[in-house]
Order: C-alpha cells, then structure tokens, then sequence
C-alpha cells in the first residue's frame, strides 16, 4: 500500500532564532525550556521543539481570558476572538474560525472546546488541557460560593428579593437568545417548520430532548439529499484576516497525525478519565445514592447538549424537578440566574443543580459535605467529554471541512435548537410569572397551563423593563442582570422599611 500522505503542516521551525514573524514571540527561557512533540515528525520521531508560544505566556493569557467570560458562548469567542486574534495575533482569524465551525458540530459548550482547541493548536496537549481548565475554574469556585450562600440564606426576604428581580431577567435573556439564533438559524421555511416542529414536539408531547435533536439532524439531512434548494447549510466562515497578518503562521501551528492507533490511545485514556471517578462513587455509595444519580445523569446530558446550555436546560429542568425531585419548579431559573452572574460556560448551572439536590438528599453524609461531592463530580462528568471530544477529533477537522451533508445535519440541529430554546422560554414563563399551573392531557398531548390569577405583576414589570434593555437598548447580560436585582431588592425590601 502506498504511504499515507504527509500532514499539511510544514516541519516546525529549530529551535533557534526564527527570521519569520513569529521571532517578534517573546523567547523561552534558556534554561528547562518548555517542549512538545514535532507536530511533522514521522511516527516513532521524538524530535522536540519549543511551544509556539511561551508556556508561561499563554497560562496568564488563557487565565486572563477566564476572568472576563461572562455572557454566554457569544461573549465568551468574542473576547476569545479580541485577545488571542486581534490584540496578541497568535493565531489568525480563518484558523480561529475554522477551530470554530468544528466545535460548533460537537455537543458540549462550544466557548470551552474552541479554548481547548486554540490551546492545543499553540502549546499541544498541555496547552489544550490548561486552557481548558481554566476557562471553567473561576466559574466553578463562583457558583460554589453562591449555591452555599443559596442553600444557607435562600429563604431570607433579602434573598429572596434578589431572585424576585433576577428570574424575570433570565427569563428575558432566554427570549434574546431564541430571537438570536432565530434570526440567524431559520432562513427558509423548512428551517422554520423543524423549529416548530422541535417546540411542538416537547412543549406539546413530552418527548426526549435527545431524541428530537437526532431527528432533526436526519431531517437535515434528507432534505440535503432530497430537496436541497431548501437547506441552507452553515458555512465554516473562511473569512479574511482584516488585520496585520498573525506573528505564527497558520502552517506552523501544532498538528497530529491521525492515525487509529492515536484514537484509539486517546479514547481509551479519556473514557477512564471521564468516568473513573463516578464508577468509584457508584462502587462507595451505591447504584441508588443520590450521587450515582447525579453522576449517570449529568454524563449522559454531557453528550446530548447540541445547541448550548439554553437548548438542553428545560430537559434538565425537567429531569430535576419531575423525576428525581432535586429542585422544585421554581429553582431552576434562579440556578440559571446565578450562572449568569458568573464567568464560564452557562451549562455551569448543573452544578447548582448538584449542589442543592445534594444537600437535600445527602444520605449517610454530612448534607454540606454532601452538596460539595454531588456539585464536583457532576463538574467533572459534565466538561471532560470537551476535551476528549477535542483530542479525539481534532486531527480530523481537514477532513470535516466541505462535507455538505455533515452540514446538512448541523443546519437541521441548529433550527430544532431554536424550537427546543422556545419552550425553554415557555418553561420559565411558566414557572416565574405565575405562582400556580395545571395540567392537562389529552392522549399524547400534555399541556401545562397557568392559572392566570396567580399572575406576578412585578415579575411582568421586570421581565419587561430587562427586555427593553436587552433588546432595544443592547446592554450587557451582566448590566442587564445588575439593574433587574436592584429592582428586586427594592420591590422586595421596600414594605419592610415603610
């Protein structure tokens, strides 16, 4: 058989001092220089090279990033787009883009996987890996902190005044969001009908999230092989640099060879790494404990979060408060709102999930020891799969670019997602702005519906003014969320001072 063809990235340059513009990069120390594998070598070739960036350099860079990801996956690529593309041009826009429509295909946050990616891309596995990590941890160590705070004063009037004003604001980023993605996603009418159909299918019949995204994808792709005209797939937006040219060209960047053996390698190690920690609480704590639940649970949802945190949320919410009884109704807009407030990925709010329905049922543990367990492993079960997702696939990415029917399948997911963001809205709608529902089946039709005497004006008032401010005035999530507290805490507090 003929050799398989060489990677298309160049040998690195030595390790010496570089005449392109990547030689303007700050040096690596003399001493202990950091190294990674040639990306060209030929297998069996340990040849080392210096990371592309400085090790050190990209840490603090990728901390920095961490810091300020509030927003959502938008803001997240944008300042991810400002640091590492426009103002420090370590990598250059159609590679960013390109990193980009990949971990758009993948389930999981996309925000975090492009990190993961763009890391892998500058510094290898490690690069990766810190990446990674740090974009989660000070979301993690955050929503930590508020779901204590949470559990231990949630009852308290000034508490519950500040989530009086934050749930009717969340429920007015959720209706931003359907109207974003929306505009964006259903530009024929085949797109909008999956849409609808999406909506109908769980507002209206109560079927699995996982499996109308898996029919949306195939419908996607009948229409592809059938009718074409009516697909309008997602390009990889291979748009132009319109900058100065990156300091390390994209022929450069870090590159494996994909080879069975090396997926294999990487599926094996990232299976156990996924999944040995909740095979050792099942092995401690039992198959029934409420960890093992938590765990099962948050590693299948891990797999199916096709569109965001926004799209898999209301089967969540549902799972939660219905089936396992961790939250009642009416927390789970308020966890969201909390993950809000803090930088990360928005699929955080499965720790507050954990955390709370822990606490609550805490077992022969300590309840505060209990919620910390429940609220890590379900972190762990819940981000893992995006870098094995990463090292797994990202070898193959040359291949997955122009396959017109794998877009077709991702342009059919991506309107059911707006359908599927749609009764995430009628969830909380339903659960904010009223204080009683009801409901009512009819064969496989399953309504829930308000008892419009239970209707929370002040909750209609902020959701508006939050919309007014979201919509027509475009501020910030963060700001947005700042004044609708304020108004809750001043509706809220205000008969006890008078």
């Amino acid at each position: 058989m003929p050799a398989a063809p060489p990677p298309t990235s160049p040998p690195s340059p030595p390790s010496g001092p570089s005449t392109g513009p990547a030689s303007r990069l700050p040096a690596d120390p003399p001493a202990a220089p950091d190294e990674v594998l040639d990306p060209s070598a030929a297998p069996g070739d340990d040849r080392p090279v210096r990371d592309l960036v400085p090790f050190g350099a990209a840490t603090r860079a990728w901390f920095a990033i961490s810091l300020q990801t509030f927003g959502g996956p938008a803001g997240q690529i944008a300042v991810m787009q400002r640091t590492l593309v426009d103002e420090k041009r370590w990598i250059g826009q159609r590679r960013f883009l390109h990193a980009l429509s990949y971990c758009m295909l993948l389930p999981g946050p996309e925000a975090q996987q492009l990190a993961v990616y763009t890391g892998w891309l500058l510094n290898g596995l490690r690069g990766g890996l810190v990446a990674g990590v740090l974009f989660v941890l000070p979301g993690v160590v955050a929503l930590l902190v508020l779901s204590a705070v949470y559990v231990a004063f949630g009852d308290t009037a000034t508490v519950a005044a500040l989530f009086a004003g934050l749930a009717p604001a969340v429920l007015a980023i959720v209706v931003q969001a359907v109207h974003r993605l929306g505009t964006r996603a259903l530009t024929s009418p085949a797109l909008v009908g999956l849409a609808v159909g999406a909506f109908v299918a769980l507002a209206l019949l109560g079927l699995p999230f996982p499996l109308v995204i898996a029919v949306a994808g195939l419908a996607g792709w009948l229409l592809h092989r059938l009718a074409p005209r009516l697909m309008t797939p997602r390009t990889n937006g291979e748009a132009a640099d319109d900058g100065p040219p990156p300091l390390i060209p994209d022929d450069v960047l870090h590159a494996e060879r994909p080879s069975t053996g090396r997926a294999v390698r990487v599926l094996a190690v990232g299976l156990v790494v996924w999944l040995a920690p909740l095979a050792l609480v099942v092995a401690l704590t039992g198959a029934g404990s409420v960890f093992s639940e938590q765990g099962v649970f948050f590693a299948g949802s891990a797999l199916v979060t096709f569109g965001g945190a926004y799209a898999v949320l209301a089967y969540v919410a549902q799972r939660a408060v219905e089936t396992y009884a961790w939250l009642a109704p009416g927390e789970m807009v308020r966890g969201l709102a909390l993950a809000e407030t803090t930088p990360g990925p928005l699929i955080m709010v499965v720790q507050f999930v954990a955390f709370v329905g822990a606490y609550r049922h805490p077992g022969d543990l300590d309840p505060w020891v209990a919620a910390l367990v429940g609220a890590l492993l379900t972190t762990w079960v819940t981000f893992v799969p995006s870098f094995l997702f990463i090292f797994l696939g990202a070898p193959y990415v040359e291949r997955l670019r122009g396959n017109a029917g794998l877009a077709a399948v991702l342009t059919g997911i991506t309107a059911a997602v707006v359908g599927v963001i749609a009764n995430l809205a009628l969830y909380f709608a339903l659960h904010t702005l009223f204080g009683t529902t009801t409901t009512h089946t009819l064969g496989p039709v399953s309504l829930e519906v308000p008892d419009l005497t239970s209707l929370d004006p002040v909750a209609v008032g902020i959701a508006l003014v939050a919309a007014v401010l979201l919509l027509r005035l475009r501020w910030s999530v963060l700001r947005t969320l700042g004044v609708c507290a304020a108004l809750g805490l001043v509706v809220g507090l205000l008969p006890a001072l008078v």
